[in-house]
């Protein structure tokens, strides 16, 4: 059982450990190991389960999710190896349990596991297990924790992270600034991953660049802007030509010439009077600093008034110099009103002075931004071409967290079941299948659930999927692709072929596939229409067979 520890492959080659160092057996609930105590003490702990990760509602009103954190779940069972120091810990802890016990816990890897999982970055739905977890219970009793852990805040945020995708746009550049409002260091590293698998473009978070190769992008602050006090604190003021072929030996004064020009000019009718020569000094000594990449955050005093005019004046001496500037931030005031008027400028002096591509430059908007904000921008109309956004997509302030949960289905081939008043929380028991079914026009119809034992649909056969709990909801449905959503990820001991991780890269570019594929009434913010999970009818009939039987009959008196 070591093998899978001491080389963490199951068939796969080598794994690397969890992103996070503190993802260790002992990052667990308590009632993990004093249920698998008990189970060790009755005789039961090799018995061979079978558990369903799932979730019950979609999240932040919406009739979607997307399924992110398999790559950390693997890694981690990979990995999975109670060290001596823990060994010694849990025995203080549990300082009743037998000595046998803990001899059991430092044996154990997760060799004899199996894990079953629809790919990460896929559309996803409620009931429908996105892991399937197989082997001996008191292992597997042992993962339910880490596991949710790992899968319900990557889940959601990526989740989040899509839904502001859909809200701006395919054509908008999103930028992930969450990092100093996240839940400490672990939030905000998993937020820029899991934001940028969900559709955003890149991230200001520097050790998440490093870790995971997500781009990285951001300019100055406003401390930047008022550290300043006026041009004459540039020391250095001479900048090459872009090509290399000369030199301005006082960039500052070319930069002052150009604001005089843009103030004096007829056709923008004397829109700008006097600027802040602080703002000013500031956004030349950035633009001497990095001349290639000139991006300037334009409120710190007055947007229209300095702020803009000022960027234009360093934007235009950066273009005689052979440079293109980026573009600005805005950053509070009205975004769609401020952008609009940004953009007309842009467009005056592409005119006035023959700039080409100027009035095309970038126009970046933050500002606690939100999906409801984006919506809002849109229906006003704007000229923002990208939306840096951080406080409301990282800590998922419209929903606090998915509810994944963690449900025996199977026990030594013996299906069991969950019951409750609460219809939605009672579990689909046994060992199942699933697939995904799509229609004439190429969108997914319907998800169904079925027996493993059972065969799969079949193109181009009729098919009767039903509602698992509500007996007049059914459907029949001519499947024209069928799709099987549960790979094997960890084949464990089993001569299976393991699916490959793919890269984040990957990961996005499949989720955002993923989006586009489904029907758009499913896919909008207001009104959604439900999308179907469904089991096949032998399923059904097993599930209420089993509900009747494992259900105690009442006694009236």
């Amino acid at each position: 059982m070591a093998a899978a520890a001491a080389n963490g492959d199951a068939r796969g080659g080598w794994m690397p450990r969890p992103t996070n160092p503190m993802v260790t057996p002992l990052l667990t609930d308590l009632y993990q190991y004093t249920m698998a105590y008990a189970y060790w003490k009755a005789g039961k702990h090799l018995d061979r389960a079978v558990f369903d990760l799932y979730f019950r509602k979609n999240p932040f009103g919406g009739e979607f999710t997307i399924f992110g954190g398999l790559e950390e779940c693997i890694r981690f069972i990979a990995n999975f190896k109670l060290t001596e120091e823990e060994i010694r810990f849990l025995r203080s802890a549990m300082p009743t349990c037998e000595d046998g016990f803990f001899e059991y816990l430092s044996s154990i890897d997760c060799s004899d596991v199996e894990v079953y999982a629809i790919p990460e970055g896929y559309v996803v739905f409620p009931k429908v297990p996105l892991m399937r977890i197989e082997g001996p219970v008191a292992v597997v009793q042992l993962l339910e924790t880490p596991f949710l852990t790992l899968v319900n805040y990557a889940s959601l945020v990526t989740t989040n992270a899509a839904r502001h995708r859909l809200v701006a746009g395919k054509s908008k550049n999103l930028l992930e600034f969450g990092l100093r409002r996240a839940q400490g260091p672990d939030g905000g590293i998993s937020a820029s991953r899991y934001c940028y698998m969900g559709g955003f473009d890149a991230t200001s978070n520097v050790a998440a660049g490093r870790l995971f190769g997500i781009p990285i992008r951001g300019t100055h602050s406003h401390a930047f802007v008022s550290s300043f006090m006026g041009l004459d604190e540039i020391i250095d003021k001479t900048l090459a030509s872009s090509d290399g072929s000369n030199k301005c030996e006082d960039f500052v004064s070319l930069v002052q010439n150009w604001l005089i020009r843009i103030q004096d000019s007829s056709s923008l009718c004397g829109t700008f009077g006097e600027t802040s020569h602080s703002e000013l000094a500031a956004f030349t000594s950035y633009a001497l600093a990095f001349p290639n990449s000139f991006l300037a955050l334009v409120d710190t005093y007055d947007v229209m008034r300095s702020g803009v005019p000022n960027f234009c004046a360093v934007a235009l001496a950066l273009n005689d110099m052979g440079y293109k500037a980026v573009g600005i931030r805005l950053d509070s005031g009205d975004l769609a009103y401020q952008s609009v008027e940004t953009r007309k400028l842009f467009h005056a002096i592409e005119k006035e002075f023959g700039v080409v591509g100027f009035g095309k430059m970038n126009i970046t908007a933050s500002n606690d931004l939100n999906e409801e904000t984006i919506d809002a921008l849109n229906k006003q109309g704007h000229e923002v071409d990208s939306f840096g956004i951080g406080t409301y997509l990282v800590t998922c302030y419209a929903q606090a967290a998915l509810g994944c949960v963690f449900k025996l289905v199977e026990i030594n081939k013996q299906p069991r079941i969950k019951l409750s008043e609460d219809v939605t929380k009672v579990s689909i028991p046994c060992k199942k299948k699933c697939y995904r079914l799509y229609g004439k026009e190429g969108y997914p119809l319907v998800d169904i659930m079925t027996g493993e034992d059972e065969p799969g649909p079949k193109i181009g056969e009729r098919l009767l999927c039903r509602h698992p709990f509500n007996e007049s909801k059914r459907a029949y449905v001519v499947p024209q692709h069928v799709e099987e959503l549960l790979k094997c990820y960890w084949p464990g001991n089993q001569s299976k072929p393991r699916a490959e991780l793919p890269s984040i890269h990957e990961i996005r570019t499949r989720c955002i596939g993923h989006l586009d594929r489904m029907r758009p009434d499913h896919m909008r913010r207001l009104n959604p229409t439900p999308y179907k999970v469904s089991v096949s009818a032998k399923l059904y009939d097993f599930i209420h067979f089993l509900w009747l039987n494992e259900a105690p009959v009442g006694e009236l008196h």
